[in-house]
């Protein structure tokens, strides 16, 4: 699923910002975007983020800000430049003055701020605990998506339910047809030279290839399993689509058998069509499901 969560907190003298940003993923992948030093740090947070999360491209962001002088530096080897230009220009022009240090630190680079994670075992614990919480917001925003997608995907497979429906409704029709269909023709090859009974035997032999009802009966099957699925809820998105991909399969199956001919089979074509449609519209949701 995807989400987005943030949270701000401080312990001591530094304040730090957390944000975490998921998007779908048929795996977990994580991207860390931390201060420098933070090797013993990161171990921590991609076990913490591992044991909390299975799905997703997650990307997470931590920023540490240091209250008064602390973690602030300053660049002196640039500072000694500036001064040095400045006095040298001045005996050149025959100017008098003083450097400003004030003017000093406003010029880019002259002081910076701390990119490191300092040694602190009491913030780095405090960082976790705050990891912990945003892990939890992050996973509240996106069950609230899910939400979202399982209302989606229920309604997609009551469509799936009604044109299968329907299909085996007319299944019977196209089945007596396609045996008229094959029994006339064999009549007009062998000009009726060959024995009725055995003509319609034939006839009723490659009609029942051209049946549906093994794939209207998984096809079914697969709905609810799918939906079993969906009120079980934990670690099913790799099952779903699974179940989806035969879905497809049961239904290119009845495209075949249905192609070419005219009548309810017609419609039927067009039945297996929407669900076609409907199953690549469910497997698009469900690269969202953990």
């Amino acid at each position: 699923m995807t989400g987005f969560a943030q949270l701000k907190g401080e312990q001591g003298t530094t304040a730090y910002t957390f944000a975490a940003k998921a998007v779908n993923h048929r795996f977990l992948d994580l991207h860390l975007r931390l201060p420098a030093r933070s090797e013993l740090f990161e171990q921590q947070l991609r076990k913490l983020f591992k044991e909390k999360m299975h799905r997703g491209h997650v990307e997470v962001t931590l920023t540490l800000e240091y209250a008064g002088a602390s973690g602030i530096s300053v660049n002196q080897e640039l500072v000694k430049g500036y001064v040095t230009a400045f006095r040298r220009l001045s005996e050149e022009l025959g100017l008098k003055g003083e450097v400003d240090l004030n003017a000093l630190f406003r010029l880019n680079g002259v002081l910076s701020a701390s990119s490191e994670m300092p040694e602190n075992e009491e913030l780095q614990s405090t960082l976790l605990g705050a990891a912990a919480e945003l892990i939890d917001r992050l996973d509240a925003n996106r069950r609230l998506e899910g939400e979202h997608t399982r209302t989606e995907l229920e309604s997609r497979m009551e469509q799936l339910e009604r044109n299968t429906a329907e299909i085996e409704t007319l299944r019977g029709t196209v089945l007596a047809a396609q045996l008229e269909r094959l029994r006339t023709r064999m009549n007009e090859l062998l000009e009726g030279k060959a024995d009725a009974d055995r003509i319609l035997q034939e006839a009723a032999l490659l009609a029942e290839r051209s049946d549906v009802q093994e794939e209207i009966v998984r096809m079914k099957a697969h709905i609810q399993h799918f939906r079993g699925l969906l009120a079980a809820g934990d670690d099913i998105g790799k099952k779903l689509d699974f179940l989806l991909q035969e879905m497809n399969r049961e239904a290119n199956t009845m495209l075949s058998k249905t192609s070419g001919l005219a009548g309810d089979a017609m419609r039927i074509t067009a039945l297996g069509l929407e669900l076609k449609s409907d199953i690549e519209k469910s497997r698009e949701q469900v690269q969202n499901v953990e």
